[in-house]
């Protein structure tokens, strides 16, 4: 098939909008001319990429963007993810598909352009376990509360709290003196045994989760940094990419994972504010709880980082502490996950095995 080129022109760099059926292809040859610009659904996609001599093809990172990766990797195009708010500032005038995928191309071809790793089938595997159990946790929370407050018409009052609940709940439902109706009785066993399913889905992947950190190294040994569990680990693992050193140090993984100060700095004058709260929300949420429980013990180890945590968490807020260790935490994880190399807090960030 000749579909790749226009005039013969050989095509340096592809800018493909991803959608569900409808995909938009727009080629560029070296000196960043246009060679076509194509619509297909996926089976045709499939095709001609498959056709189409090996060049740089590059996507937004958005949902399907990593199975697209893998699958153009196999034909032997070099393959680039682009977080979407980097491809903004080169859509010209409105907004349609093939705007996008010519967005896509420019932003591609830039020199200073920071892309997304691209996950291997493990990687996905391990990140959609953590998805799964994310969304029982919120369920979980979402039934227990609603227990709570079915409860509290009824003048029965439980605090808050999970184990709380669990511990009530059953005295509850056997208790004639709290005068429940037959009725809601009945509704409310029925919530129950709904919870008591939730806790065992969580239990079950707490035990897919441990053990994919018994069976992958690289967990194990980001497991030695203190708040760094096998939730953390693989989580991190899943997020980063096959390639760790797509970041330039500790502090880009840090950046791309929200724990560094946002800023507004103009004529000169530095601004700083929270932090970005940018990248993974959830992997974000568990170094940052990872520190706190770091911060519980500090006063009880005399290691470099403790001692410094100690004096940080003496003279700033516990919050602010939490997260700048949570900052310190990413960092190591870079130096473990790019030497291969367990960390031992008495020589530094990672030790020889």
């Amino acid at each position: 098939m000749k579909e790749h080129t226009s005039n013969e022109r050989v095509v340096k760099v592809v800018g493909i909008d991803l959608a569900k059926r409808s995909f938009h292809v727009y080629g560029v040859d070296e000196r960043g001319q246009r060679v076509f610009g194509k619509t297909f659904n996926r089976t045709r996609l499939q095709e001609f990429m498959a056709n189409l001599p090996a060049c740089t093809v590059a996507m937004e990172a958005c949902g399907s963007a990593h199975y697209w990766a893998r699958l153009f990797r196999t034909h032997g195009h070099e393959v680039r993810l682009i977080a979407p708010q980097f491809v903004k500032p080169f859509v010209k005038s409105n907004k349609n598909d093939a705007v996008d995928a010519e967005a896509i191309c420019e932003a591609a071809q830039r020199p200073t352009m920071r892309f997304v790793a691209i996950k291997s089938v493990e990687q996905q595997d391990i990140q959609a376990i953590h998805r799964m159990r994310g969304l029982v946790v919120e369920r979980r929370t979402a039934q227990v509360n609603q227990i709570r407050g079915l409860l509290l018409e009824y003048g029965i009052e439980i605090p808050p709290g999970r184990a709380a609940v669990g511990q009530r709940l059953p005295d509850i439902l056997e208790d004639a003196d709290h005068r429940l109706s037959d009725c809601f009785r009945a509704e409310l066993q029925e919530l129950a045994e709904e919870l008591r399913h939730l806790d065992a889905r969580v239990a079950h992947y707490d035990a897919q989760i441990e053990a994919i950190a018994r069976g992958d190294r690289r967990v194990q040994c980001l497991m030695t940094i203190p708040g760094l569990g096998a939730k953390g680990a693989t989580a991190l693992v899943a997020a980063v990419g096959e390639d760790p050193r797509l970041f330039k140090n500790g502090r880009g993984l840090a950046a791309w994972l929200g724990l560094v100060p946002r800023q507004q700095s103009t004529g000169g004058r530095d601004r700083l504010l929270g932090i970005s709260k940018r990248g993974d929300v959830y992997l974000r949420q568990l170094l940052i709880h990872g520190a706190r429980a770091v911060l519980r013990w500090v006063e009880r180890k005399d290691d470099p980082t403790s001692r410094w945590a100690l004096a940080l968490k003496g003279r700033r807020h516990a919050n602010v502490a939490a997260v700048a260790l949570a900052n310190k935490i990413a960092r190591i994880a870079y130096a473990v996950l790019t030497t291969g190399q367990p960390y031992d807090p008495a020589m530094g960030a990672w030790v020889k095995p």
